[in-house]
């Protein structure tokens, strides 16, 4: 039997996934938000001057649409070792239901892992003002490149799916 392993990205794992995966799909999770509540000091920005990425905030009745990599059997094992890597600052892994997309042929719901940056860790960063954000975010840069560039391709991969999230599209707003 071929078993995989699907893997939901929210973030930048929208626009660069950077692992193998056999395919992919445009699906959501229910129940969790988007928000640019983590602070990035090894990507987006750096100790003393953090960028700030997205994580997931339970949220009644909530959808959030992102990108979903069907990897196989034999990858898993790479492919989670790099993942736990690229997200150490702060997130943990969790599963989640996932409805794909109804373009896909995979069967409509699986179970996916999910990255989750959760308010114990040490970058969390919380809730601010939307012209706060902005402003943290047009000023970070980290070794993965302007905290600038993080949101608007978030923004702009969304678009491209069709997936409205106000909050990322409210502070690619206001950056530019």
């Amino acid at each position: 039997m071929h078993r995989e392993t699907w893997i939901f990205g929210y973030g930048s794992l929208i626009w660069r996934p950077a692992f193998r995966y056999e395919r992919q799909a445009p699906g959501y999770i229910t129940g969790w938000t988007r928000r640019f509540w983590q602070g990035s000091t090894d990507h987006r920005g750096v100790p003393g001057a953090p960028g700030r990425v997205v994580t997931l905030v339970p949220e009644d009745g909530a959808r959030c649409w992102g990108m979903a990599y069907a990897v196989a059997e034999a990858d898993q094992e790479g492919v989670l070792a790099s993942l736990d890597h690229r997200e150490k600052g702060g997130y943990a892994r969790h599963d989640v239901p996932l409805a794909l997309g109804e373009r896909e042929h995979a069967p409509a719901a699986q179970t996916a892992i999910v990255y989750v940056a959760t308010p114990g860790n040490p970058n969390y960063l919380g809730p601010a003002p939307l012209p706060e954000i902005a402003a943290q975010v047009r000023s970070s840069h980290g070794p993965s490149g302007s905290n600038l560039e993080y949101v608007l391709r978030l923004a702009e991969a969304l678009a491209a799916m069709g997936a409205e999230d106000d909050h990322v599209a409210e502070i690619a707003r206001l950056i530019r």
